[in-house]
């Protein structure tokens, strides 16, 4: 199966040389999104929730160019720099996610890109 990256003009530009997002057959797998905001590449200011609202907005923003929504998300991994926040980012999580439920794993870690405080990646099913 050919991965192929898809087109993201509303993504960050990327830190490094990958692509915001692949198309692996009917997958579309997103590259981790910190809370950079998009026009001016910069961390936005505001601590974890206000990043945390940047990255998931970050997400709906590179699903929409791919043609999908976060309803099409089946897996997130969510890094965070400090475990004892994670309510924070939850809260932040469940309002941007709804009813929606995907499988979750959350990590924390020593750093992020950036001096981010958290980062996500997703896995969404868009059948070609």
């Amino acid at each position: 199966m050919p991965i192929v990256p898809v087109p993201t003009p509303s993504a960050p530009p990327a830190a490094g040389p990958y692509s915001p997002a692949v198309r692996a057959g009917d997958w579309l797998v997103l590259a981790g999104q910190v809370g950079l905001d998009p026009a001016t590449g910069a961390m936005v200011a505001g601590g974890v929730q206000a990043q945390a609202r940047q990255v998931l907005a970050n997400i709906t923003a590179v699903l929409g160019d791919c043609g999908a929504a976060l309803t099409d998300v089946a897996k997130t991994t969510v890094f965070v720099t400090d475990i004892a926040q994670f309510a924070i980012v939850n809260a932040v999580y469940a309002d941007a996610f709804g009813d929606h439920r995907p499988a979750r794993s959350t990590v924390q870690v020593a750093a992020l890109p950036g001096n981010a405080e958290v980062e996500i990646e997703v896995w969404a099913f868009v059948p070609e």
